[in-house]
């Protein structure tokens, strides 16, 4: 599979699968049950009817991914497996499961990556969706195949003991002042470090990329996926993270850490966090049944309480910056997919 799955499954998956496979099933230690899950239901696609079972692959958070699974459990009856990790890790893990397929239900990072999915032809239409119409249109699929059921942006966050006076603008962060005290995600591991990456290009061109040179040349260190960017940020080994996750910071400055998070006046990425029915599915009508629950109020109110963007336009956090308070790039996410690959193949190769 690809990186972030941006423009065929098949351009760029040594990539992917070179830096996340063997992560990704080291990672899933505790989830023998999801095999075992999937061949007992494997044997035949008409056994899905009665069996209450679901799998899904969610990239995070896992706090918020285990209440929305235990909600949905006790509402539904169904027994719910789940993995979790990066957007991928899920793709690298796809991939390896391609000959006998485990998940119903991905939750990914990356809107790109669900377009992907859909380009593919492995996710399954569910038009019928329960509070659909209540999305954001821009985040979520017309036709069913994915929807966006919450959302981050991304920021610099900034370490509140190293640094007083917060950059305002993406180009700040190529001063002498911060040299070597950056990081920033690899947009390998992280799809929404790849959102923001191709979101700017996006907007900027390829003039953009003069901004990651100046980044490199200024000691931007490239450093995993999100929490591993911004740990190092929150003890003060670094003093900044660019392009970070804000509901990671939002949640560990509530914590008490010393973090904070600021939206660069130029414009930032929101990165949708798409939700999909795997056309592979053994169980098809509690997949859909998760779906909903996804867009209902009681899920949506959790979405929140977890610092991130709610998916549907009628719900607005109370413990975060709202959409409508982002100022935002001018993205263009059809660009974005159709450029994923080769963006991150350059990209790891200038910070490497």
């Amino acid at each position: 599979m690809v990186n972030m799955t941006r423009n065929t499954w098949k351009k760029g998956s040594a990539l992917v699968l070179a830096l996340t496979l063997g992560a990704a099933l080291a990672g899933c230690g505790g989830n023998k049950a999801v095999e075992d899950t999937a061949i007992a239901a494997g044997e035949s696609k008409t056994a899905g009817a009665a069996d209450k079972t679901l799998t899904v692959y969610t990239a995070g958070p896992e706090g918020l991914a285990n209440k929305l699974v235990k909600e949905f459990e006790s509402q539904s009856g169904i027994k719910v497996e789940t993995f979790q990790g990066t957007t991928g890790k899920i793709l690298a893990r796809l991939e390896a499961e391609k000959s006998n397929p485990v998940a119903d239900v991905v939750i990914l990072a990356s809107l790109p990556s669900a377009q992907g999915l859909k380009k593919e032809g492995l996710t399954l239409p569910y038009p019928g969706a329960k509070n659909a119409d209540k999305l954001n249109k821009d985040w979520s699929d017309p036709e069913g195949n994915f929807f966006s059921t919450s959302a981050s942006a991304l920021g610099i966050a900034y370490n509140t003991k190293l640094v007083t006076t917060p950059p305002a603008s993406w180009s700040d962060l190529a001063k002498p002042e911060y040299k070597d005290q950056i990081n920033i995600p690899d947009p390998s591991l992280s799809g929404s470090a790849l959102d923001f990456i191709t979101g700017y290009l996006s907007d900027k061109g390829d003039s953009g990329w003069s901004l990651f040179e100046q980044y490199k040349a200024n000691g931007v260190a490239m450093a995993g996926a999100n929490q591993e960017a911004l740990d190092p940020v929150i003890t003060g080994a670094k003093s900044i993270v660019a392009g970070a996750v804000d509901y990671m910071t939002y949640k560990a400055k509530a914590k008490g850490e010393p973090i904070d998070i600021v939206y660069p006046q130029e414009g930032t990425v929101v990165s949708p966090r798409p939700a999909a029915i795997l056309k592979s599915t053994k169980h098809e009508e509690n997949a859909k049944a998760f779906i909903d629950y996804l867009l209902s109020d009681s899920a949506q109110k959790l979405v929140s309480d977890a610092a991130l963007l709610p998916g549907r336009t009628d719900i607005k956090a109370e413990n975060r910056a709202n959409l409508d308070e982002i100022p935002l790039l001018k993205t263009d996410w059809g660009w974005m997919g159709e450029h994923g690959p080769d963006v991150t193949d350059k990209f790891t190769k200038l910070f490497k």
